[in-house]
């Protein structure tokens, strides 16, 4: 057999669809409606810090600025092995990939009000580093009460459904 003429290993199939950072704080704070995975434009020292695992998004935003999507505010720790010359910006506002019309979608969601684009989480989907975005409401406090709740109430039932 060839090069790359073989099955792919279960190890190299989990590298290849590896997650490299995660917002789990986002899923609290905000009511996600709807998500969608784009692409990210990235520097060469950006991609070998994501994927060493030194991305992250707690503090993201995203935004629509002439017909273009911008990831906001994720913070991306410089490359160890990259001098200070040759390192990026870590808050640099970066530039997602995303079809037109997915963007005029989302640009119609944002108008209505309360509604915001925060990044979920960033992983390798092959050799490519994705983003899913997700369109959410924020969440007042008695919500995320009321979210919690729900969620233990749903813990302890699969636990006792688990025990017997």
């Amino acid at each position: 057999m060839g090069k790359g003429g073989g099955k792919k290993s279960a190890a190299a199939r989990a590298e290849a669809n590896r997650l490299l950072a995660d917002n789990r704080l986002a899923r609290h704070q905000y009511e996600i409606l709807e998500t969608l995975e784009t692409g990210i434009e990235l520097l060469g020292t950006e991609v070998k810090s994501v994927r060493a695992g030194q991305a992250n998004l707690r503090d993201g935003f995203c935004l629509i600025r002439r017909g273009e999507l911008h990831l906001h505010n994720v913070h991306i720790s410089p490359h160890t092995h990259a001098s200070r010359y040759f390192n990026h910006d870590p808050l640099r506002v970066r530039r997602l990939l995303a079809h037109r019309r997915e963007i005029d979608k989302l640009r119609g969601h944002l108008e209505q009000k309360g509604l915001a684009l925060i990044p979920l989480n960033l992983h390798l989907q092959g050799s490519w580093i994705k983003v899913t975005i997700g369109l959410g409401k924020g969440r007042k406090l008695h919500d995320k009460r009321a979210a919690a709740k729900d969620k233990q109430v749903k813990k302890e039932t699969r636990d006792a459904i688990a025990r017997y």
